[in-house]
């Protein structure tokens, strides 16, 4: 007895330490993900072991950021997570410049970026109200736009790269209803990002503001928005969820004014998640989920680069780069579905699941791209969660196999050059749950 309480007393302070330390960082380290687009594939552990599917299946605390109506259904808690996340990016330039007046012609070759591990915290409490109604805090991040090339890709400075960081800060109030088989959540969300730019200075002639466009530092900003969930249980072995995130409104970035379209601005997109879980029998549990994420609402990720430029190029200023209506990445709308299988046995959970999605860059966008590839569409994931007692310890595992986009550099003479853009990413994350 003594033994296991001793145990259970060293568990407990070094989860305390640990756990700690990662809600200090989560709140003064923004994040670097980049999987479905550049939003996260999944957040907290176990959803992640998922495939990020559990809008119907609140696991843990963080579950605030799938689906808020599912924390009225978790009781008190604390969960935390640390992410070691893996994105391998790279660009090919094949064929030579043709040096034709006006051009922009590309070295090429194939470069590889560097600044390829993150270390990426969450954190998530959720306290009982009462009976039937709760109120958590959940802190995760994504965002991920990373790159690093050791060159001056565009002819400017070197290195070039863009990194874009995101923070969630999400309190959440959920209540269960109609005899506690229905519940309805309710998340403020309070966003901060930074983001800085190096070595795109050949894009000046392009902008509406070349002071702002490239090595000003990093800059950051901040803004809110409003996540919604339900989740109701309809028999007893089939559970529904839904939830909508609004359009985050951000602050502009000032200091980037002249690249990204409306004068620095950079809001991030609306989505929203339905789906169900559904008990097979002893354990073992179905999940899936349908996302749809609206980029292209987002005038600076979904603003095509032609024929804004062409714009341009004749003299009319609503196609520079940090006009209303200047080029963006020309990222398209993304579908996901994520499906998990969770089966345990004693003290043991053990997990699957599988997402996939059509990536977001049109061949004719690969110019811009190679700043920002998020291409990966496949994730393969898995995990366990090991009880004890009221603390638990789980891992999760994904993969995203490498996925590459091929079009013509759109700034070089017809047939002389095209770029290959590509990404494969790894991510594993240790969560720790206590105090249930």
């Amino acid at each position: 007895m003594k033994t296991a309480k001793a145990t259970a007393d060293r568990f407990d302070r070094a989860a305390t330490v640990i756990v700690a330390s990662i809600a200090l960082v989560a709140i003064f380290a923004p994040a670097a993900y980049a999987t479905n687009g550049y939003l996260i594939h999944g957040i907290g552990t176990r959803a992640k072991a998922l495939a990020g599917a559990g809008v119907a299946l609140p696991q843990d605390a963080l579950a605030a950021g799938i689906n808020p109506a599912g924390l009225a259904w978790i009781g008190k808690r604390y969960d935390a997570g640390l992410g070691f996340f893996n994105h391998n990016r790279e660009y090919t330039i094949a064929g030579n410049p043709s040096g034709f007046p006006g051009t922009l012609g590309l070295i090429p070759g194939t470069v590889e970026s560097s600044s390829e591990l993150f270390f990426v915290p969450n954190f998530g409490a959720n306290w009982e109200l009462s009976p039937h109604s709760s109120f958590g805090l959940a802190l995760y991040g994504q965002g991920g736009m990373n790159t690093d090339y050791p060159t001056a890709t565009f002819l400017g400075s070197s290195p070039t790269g863009v990194n874009l960081s995101q923070l969630f800060i999400v309190p959440t109030y959920a209540t269960k209803f109609g005899n506690e088989f229905h519940s309805i959540g309710f998340s403020p969300i309070i966003a901060y990002q930074t983001f800085e730019a190096e070595g795109i200075q050949a894009f000046g002639m392009f902008s509406s503001n070349p002071a702002a466009l490239s090595n000003n530092g990093a800059d950051d900003s901040t803004g809110f928005g409003v996540k919604v969930g339900y989740l109701g249980q309809f028999t007893p072995q089939f559970y529904l969820g839904f939830a909508y995130q609004t359009e985050i409104a951000m602050d502009e970035f000032s200091d980037y004014a002249g690249l990204f379209a409306g004068g620095g601005d950079f809001d991030i997109p609306s989505n929203y998640v339905v789906g169900f879980a559904y008990k097979l029998g002893g354990n073992a549990v179905f999940v899936l989920d349908y996302q749809e994420i609206f980029y292209t609402d987002v005038a600076a990720v979904g603003n095509p680069l032609f024929p804004a430029l062409d714009r341009a190029f004749m003299g009319d200023s609503s196609g520079l780069l940090g006009s209303p209506t200047g080029p963006g990445f020309g990222w398209e709308d993304m579908t996901v579905i994520k499906a998990g299988l969770q089966w345990g046995s004693g003290d043991w959970t053990y997990r699957l699941g599988y997402s996939t999605t059509d990536q977001p860059v049109p061949p004719s966008e690969v110019l811009f791209n190679i700043l920002a590839p998020g291409v990966v569409e496949d994730h393969l994931t898995i995990g366990f969660t090991r009880e004890m007692g009221s603390r638990a310890l789980s891992f999760s595992l994904m993969h995203a196999p490498a996925v590459s986009v091929t079009g013509p550099n759109p700034l070089e003479a017809p047939g002389f050059q095209t770029i290959t853009i590509q990404m494969e990413q790894w991510d594993l994350e240790i969560g720790f749950t206590w105090g249930r």
